[in-house]
């Protein structure tokens, strides 16, 4: 019932399809595909309580579901086809109490997008592309490509124009709304005579947007000169490594990490960005002997901000883009060969006491019940109980 789905094409179908679908629930998909590819989904069974879809239904959105456009909204009828506007679509399914049926099916597959801009951002900088092909298309030569500060120059290749547009540079703007943070700039396409103007100016507006962890990535062309948008999503560029003490000087490096039982395991998260108002906060970490599965059998370090082992204790960070904490290497670890890591870690901006970063522990029913909320998902390890060490004999 949901989740994360990175193919490039695959299925969708509701729970137990085509059984009955259950009672209450909410499931949630986030398709992210390619770069500068697109989502096409299509529909090709649905059989729901119908009407005007107040109870069950089907929501599709054109990006993640809190901050996007509704593509759609069905429970029957005919069976369409959304196309997104980015490399990600968000469908969401819900049921209600009462009744129940078969459910959806829908087929989704990734097309290649418009390739005459494209956009991409990058930890440090985001990158636009202005394919020279389009620009003699439209009438205009490379040396006419500008950026709003023309202190800042692109490279020209024999194909494309290309600008790296830093985030704290080349007049690039941040603003805040909401929960999104925005990094823009704009590139300019202009025509050579000064006082007589045969063609339009095209202004390529480019603009890399923040929602915690997720950014998005949009390129558009404005005063109607062309319809071009490229919408992109990335991940943050997040680390997490393993220290021998609690100055976090010196980084372990060995695989296996071979530790004591009760040695005492310092760890640190750090995000790799250029913008320097940013934090990072550890939401939840778990261990489990199996780095693919962190659900069957795990241990719960901290989760949902919520400290969960009594040696789980933070460090103080002179930055923003660093979380440091320990915890006791546990009983757990002497009876598994190997344990791995993982931490769920939400980014937001620096000082916003409304955000998830200064919120502290949240039990989880006060939490949003889509499962779509947006984390860094970091896997580390493994560690393994060094021989010789207490109870080392109950490895198995």
């Amino acid at each position: 019932c949901g989740g994360s789905i990175s193919n490039s094409s695959g299925m969708l179908q509701s729970p137990f399809y085509p059984g009955s679908y259950p009672n209450n629930a909410d499931c949630v998909w986030e398709i992210q595909v390619e770069n500068n590819f697109r989502v096409m989904l299509t529909f090709r069974d649905i059989a729901m309580q119908s009407g005007r879809c107040h109870y069950d239904y089907i929501e599709v959105y054109d990006g993640p579901p809190h901050s996007s456009p509704l593509l759609g909204r069905l429970c029957s009828g005919s069976f369409p086809t959304y196309t997104s506007s980015s490399n990600m679509m968000t469908v969401r399914f819900h049921s209600d109490s009462r009744y129940t049926f078969r459910g959806f099916q829908a087929h989704y597959s990734s097309i290649p997008a418009d390739h005459n801009t494209t956009l991409l951002c990058l930890p440090d900088y985001m990158r636009a592309v202005v394919s020279r092909d389009y620009l003699q298309s439209q009438g205009y030569l490379a040396q006419m490509v500008t950026l709003n500060d023309n202190r800042c120059q692109p490279t020209v290749t024999s194909h494309e124009v290309i600008f790296n547009i830093p985030y704290n540079g080349c007049g690039t703007i941040q603003e805040e709304n909401n929960d999104t943070i925005n990094y823009s700039n704009m590139i300019k396409v202009t025509s050579s005579g000064h006082m007589i103007k045969r063609k339009k100016d095209i202004h390529l507006h480019v603009s890399c947007k923040m929602l915690q962890n997720t950014w998005t990535q949009i390129m558009y062309v404005a005063e109607d000169t062309v319809d071009v948008n490229e919408n992109q999503f990335g991940r943050y560029d997040m680390h997490i490594g393993f220290y021998d003490s609690s100055s976090f000087s010196q980084q372990v490096h060995n695989s296996p990490y071979y530790i004591d039982l009760n040695q005492n395991v310092y760890v640190q998260a750090s995000l790799h960005n250029s913008d320097q108002n940013l934090t990072v906060f550890v939401d939840t970490c778990v261990a489990s002997p199996d780095p693919h599965d962190f659900n069957t059998l795990a241990y719960d370090i901290i989760r949902n901000g919520c400290v969960r082992d009594s040696s789980y204790a933070t460090y103080y960070s002179p930055y923003g883009h660093f979380a440091r904490f320990k915890f006791n290497a546990f009983e757990f670890i002497s009876r598994h060969p190997l344990v791995y890591l993982q931490c769920e870690l939400v980014v937001c901006r620096l000082g916003d006491y409304s955000s998830r970063c200064y919120r502290g522990c949240i039990s989880r029913s006060k939490r949003e019940t889509s499962s779509a909320e947006e984390k860094v998902n970091v896997v580390v390890g493994p560690l393994k109980l060094r021989e010789g060490s207490r109870n080392a004999g109950k490895i198995k």
